[in-house]
């Protein structure tokens, strides 16, 4: 069992008058989220605390799409609302959030994330923060778009305006996916509070620093606040403190990936034909090997003895014969056993996927495709992306998840790399956990801070 610790840390900034963020913290539903209302002076707090409100209410049974579900029911009952009272008209609230749920596999948890808005999920791995929710805004269409620049975007006089959020229609697509998390993973969920005020830079640099979770959320609203505070700030942080093995289990599939890739090799190198030493063994072999017009003469008298010996010699050839079918049968079964009880990694079109069988099959047994997953071929750096297609073999299907594990790391790793090289954020997919934490908290409160333990 995997487990998260958390902290959160929530502030009405400088500028404005109350705090119209909200938070959630549900350690017993390994449930955190994070809203941003808007809409008049109480509508965009009467909106945030409805998101996180129904999240908690509607998220049943944990799984990617009951949260995904949750948000869509909290988006209809915000707009019913709104409708039902002209002081409320036009209020809305972005959502995001996280949640621990069962692995689609049955290889252990993993988180799953949701987004509406521009509220965001990072994941800070291996010293990188990586955003892994695509932000709903004007500014952020244009960058997508080539027609803007990061830079430009921060102070673009229109960086404010979202283009989804929850109540505005009757309807709303959230943004969703899943994640693998390794010891030491921390997802910071924060409204454009923290990140309007606050570098990315800054915020790896305190997540690098301080190790409480708590201690960390409440020094980035501190340096939001330092720098103008021009917004509410509200942040989450959950971190995973022990992965089950999970770190572990990658690493040996990458060994296991690595010895197989080995052993391909070895086993295409080029057999050389044999060459016969005799120059005349061909021309023999097309001669008969006996004539019966002269293999015995009628006035032999050893002709009975070797028609005898013929006959035994007869026997013995059957003998051998059924007992190399039933060699070759076993050899046969085997060979089938094998072939059922292996694995492979491929790609199933552009998409790493894990295969039942040998490449290439078997006899009359062709591979079986198990399953997909999100892991794309450009989501892979080039060296990750030339060992998958080479098809490395496991002898399990747990094996096999494990080394797509150890890919979805990769592909994370690699995506967080374009993002630091090109300035363009992108969003990732991944396994695993169930947590504790701190005992649920949901807040609208005016200037404050909450940590959890």
């Amino acid at each position: 069992m995997t487990t998260l610790r958390s902290g959160s840390a929530t502030h009405v900034g400088q500028v404005r008058s109350n705090n119209q963020d909200s938070f959630l913290v549900l350690a017993d539903a390994d449930l955190y989220g994070v809203a941003d209302g808007m809409g008049g002076h109480a509508g965009g707090e009467i909106a945030s605390a409805m998101a996180v409100e129904l999240l908690e209410a509607h998220a049943g049974e944990p799984s990617l799409e009951n949260l995904m579900e949750a948000a869509r029911l909290g988006n209809r009952a915000i707009f019913e609302k709104a409708g039902g009272d002209p002081e409320l008209h036009g209020m809305g609230t972005t959502l995001c959030a996280v949640r621990v749920v069962p692995g689609a596999d049955g290889e252990g948890d993993e988180i799953a994330w949701i987004n509406v808005g521009d509220s965001r999920v990072y994941l800070f791995r291996d010293d990188r923060l990586i955003q892994l929710s695509r932000d709903h805004s004007l500014v952020e269409d244009l960058v997508r778009d080539g027609q803007l620049t990061e830079e430009e975007a921060a102070v673009h006089p229109k960086r404010n305006i979202i283009t989804r959020a929850l109540g505005i229609d009757v309807d709303v697509n959230v943004d969703g996916s899943t994640v693998i998390p390794f010891n030491g993973d921390r997802f910071v969920l924060c409204s454009d509070g923290l990140f309007g005020d606050v570098s990315e830079d800054q915020i790896s640099s305190v997540l690098r620093r301080l190790a409480d979770p708590g201690e960390a959320a409440d020094e980035l609203v501190r340096l939001a606040n330092d720098a103008g505070g021009r917004d509410n700030i509200t942040v989450v942080i959950v971190e995973v403190v022990d992965d089950d093995g999970r770190s572990l289990k990658a690493a040996e599939a990458l060994a296991a990936a690595e010895a197989s890739r080995l052993a391909s090799q070895d086993d295409e190198e080029p057999t050389q034909p044999v060459e016969d030493d005799d120059p005349f063994a061909g021309r023999r072999s097309s001669l008969p090997e006996s004539d019966d017009d002269y293999a015995t003469d009628k006035d032999d008298p050893f002709a009975d003895i070797d028609r005898a010996a013929s006959r035994r010699l007869t026997w013995r050839v059957v003998a051998f014969l059924l007992a190399v079918l039933a060699v070759g049968a076993a050899v046969v079964g085997a060979t089938v056993f094998s072939a059922r009880g292996t694995y492979f990694v491929g790609f199933e079109g552009d998409q790493v996927a894990i295969y039942k069988g040998k490449p290439g099959g078997v006899l009359w047994i062709d591979p079986q495709l198990d399953r997909t997953t999100a892991v794309t071929r450009d989501d892979l750096p080039e060296d990750q992306s030339l060992l998958v297609e080479q098809k490395p073999q496991f002898t399990s299907r747990r094996s096999a998840t494990r080394f797509v594990m150890f890919l979805q790391q990769q592909a994370l790793d690699h995506r967080a790399a374009e993002s630091t090289s090109t300035t363009e954020v992108t969003t990732t997919t991944t396994e695993a956990t169930t947590t504790t934490s701190a005992p649920a908290t949901t807040t609208t409160a005016p200037p404050t801070t909450t940590t959890g333990p």
